[in-house]
């Protein structure tokens, strides 16, 4: 508590407080605008951060983060388009509250639900990351090898969709990081004689491409241009924009089950908020006493994923900071962040630099109380936004994309491979691969060869090394369980419903001969 009050001091300055507001502002609008989302929005804001010390950059651009979260709520509830895949599962309901006159007080509750889990989570993780990074600095290169290796395929596990299609999006991130200088050796990789790739490929570019110029292209594909979103007025005065006192009876329970679980699914490399909302808001439904109202409007629908989510990017900042690791294609960009202002994330940021790793924790109390307070009183003017048509919206965002990246280094370059990035994005979402394991994989793809590197020279290229430390033969397992897990995942789905459907006959069969000897006997006794 020492560390957060001195870190809460050292964020109550005039320059951080101004900076921290705007971030979540900037982040609401990030969120209202469908289709952008946090990591497009990071991506396209990391190079005006350059003027700004790194405390302060980091603090704006992880205000942006959690202030979009709640930003694609806002259009998930009034026009049934989430802004990003975390807040996919409040049009479950929100959408169906707003149909009913009731969006004042779904947009309210959703605001709330999102402070209590955000401030829940913020105390979790300042208990969470002093521990983890403590048992983490006893890592040498093995452990951080496999952990590397651990967090990518986590990734993979839980993609929605082909796995194989995931596993090639991280081969590809891991191959455009090669591009560059050999760390062993110094020989040119994959530069085809151009000066302007000596030192790699920068992730700028490709994170504003993928998420930025592609997920336009996407929705532009998809028709975007030619829709006419409705919008359904959000009253700012009398009874029926504020919830009633059964809205907040009926979602106490969610709210604070939604906030555990969140920072729970956040805590595990690559599951991400899109995971924790839609686990909170099947959770809600098997546990409710009315299932049925699910889908149609109800309350705690709307309030478990919100807190979900909000907890969860709380959650997914542990493992940034402590170990290194992006839990999420957000935090990756975040990652991006910390590298270019010479901030190493892992188990030494907290002792190293701890007015910095204290001050972004800290800055996550403030920040939560600043986004209740701008949620509250700004819905209508926010909610104004989601009416702009995309063909507006569209161009504005490509021409933030293309100046944000020639900031950076005033290379032409890396506007053309910001582009093409963006041709890729588009059909990578076209085919079903996943963006967001390339961007992560082309972070830790540098990681990974260093210490796989640092790995061999200690044990001059003898393998065994693995199992020979107690830290690695454990990771070495938790690789094996999460390559084995897809291969195992479908026989023994189908034995799991093979079990059930024997069970179900075997039940069927026995009330079928029960209800015959019951009209036996009744044909006895009548006798």
């Amino acid at each position: 508590m020492d560390l957060v009050t001195h870190g809460i001091v050292n964020i109550l300055t005039v320059q951080n407080v101004l900076i921290l507001g705007a971030g979540v502002l900037i982040g609401m609008v990030v969120g209202v605008i469908p289709g952008l989302g946090p990591s497009a929005g990071l991506a396209i804001l990391l190079p005006l951060t350059f003027g700004l010390d790194p405390t302060s950059a980091i603090v704006m651009l992880a205000a942006v983060y959690y202030g979009a979260m709640y930003g694609g709520t806002i259009t998930s509830v009034l026009i049934n388009t989430p802004g990003e895949s975390a807040t996919v599962a409040s049009t479950f309901d929100g959408y169906p509250l707003a149909r009913k006159g009731r969006a004042g007080p779904a947009l309210v509750m959703a605001a709330i639900a999102s402070f209590v889990a955000g401030t829940i989570g913020a105390i979790l993780m300042s208990v969470a990351a002093p521990i983890t990074a403590s048992f983490a600095s006893s890592f040498g290169p093995p452990e951080l090898f496999l952990l590397t290796i651990a967090g990518l395929l986590t990734l993979v596990v839980i993609l929605q969709g082909n796995k194989l299609l995931g596993l090639l999006s991280a081969l590809i991130g891991f191959a455009i990081a090669t591009v560059g200088i050999d760390i062993g050796g110094g020989e040119q990789r994959y530069t085809f004689g151009s000066t302007e790739l000596i030192n790699g490929i920068d992730f700028i570019p490709v994170a504003i491409g993928l998420f930025g110029v592609g997920e336009i292209l996407y929705t532009l594909w998809q028709g975007g241009h030619l829709e006419r979103l409705g919008f359904f007025g959000v009253g700012n005065s009398g009874k029926s924009f504020w919830p009633n006192r059964e809205d907040y009876r009926e979602s106490r329970g969610p709210m604070l089950r939604g906030s555990f679980l969140g920072f729970g699914v956040g805590l595990a490399p690559g599951a991400g908020a899109t995971v924790a909302s839609l686990m909170s808001y099947n959770l809600e439904k098997s546990i409710s006493k009315h299932p049925e109202k699910f889908g149609k409007g109800a309350m705690p629908g709307l309030v478990g994923p919100e807190a979900a989510n909000n907890a969860a990017s709380a959650g997914a900042m542990v493992p940034l900071l402590t170990l290194g690791i992006p839990g999420s294609a957000s935090t990756a960009v975040l990652i991006g962040g910390f590298l270019m202002w010479g901030l190493q994330p892992g188990p030494l940021l907290m002792e190293e630099n701890p007015d910095f790793a204290w001050g972004l924790i800290a800055s996550m109390y403030l920040g939560n109380v600043m986004l209740l307070a701008v949620n509250v009183f700004c819905i209508p003017v926010f909610a104004s936004i989601a009416r702009v048509p995309f063909r507006v919206l569209g161009p504005i965002v490509i021409v933030l994309c293309i100046f944000g990246t020639y900031t950076v280094n005033s290379s032409i370059v890396e506007v053309q491979i910001m582009l093409a990035c963006g041709v890729l994005g588009f059909f990578m979402r076209r085919v079903g691969m996943s963006p967001a394991a390339l961007v992560i994989a082309l972070v830790l793809g540098p990681l990974a060869e260093e210490t796989l590197r640092q790995t061999m020279i200690v044990s001059g290229g003898d393998l065994s090394i693995f199992v020979e430390r107690t830290g690695s033969l454990v990771l070495l397992i938790a690789v094996a369980v999460l390559i084995a897990l897809p291969l195992l995942a479908r026989p023994i789905s189908s034995a799991v419903r093979g079990a059930v459907a024997r069970v179900g006959h075997t039940r069927r069969a026995s009330e079928s001969g029960d209800a015959e000897e019951t009209t036996d006997d009744r044909e006895d006794a009548h006798r």
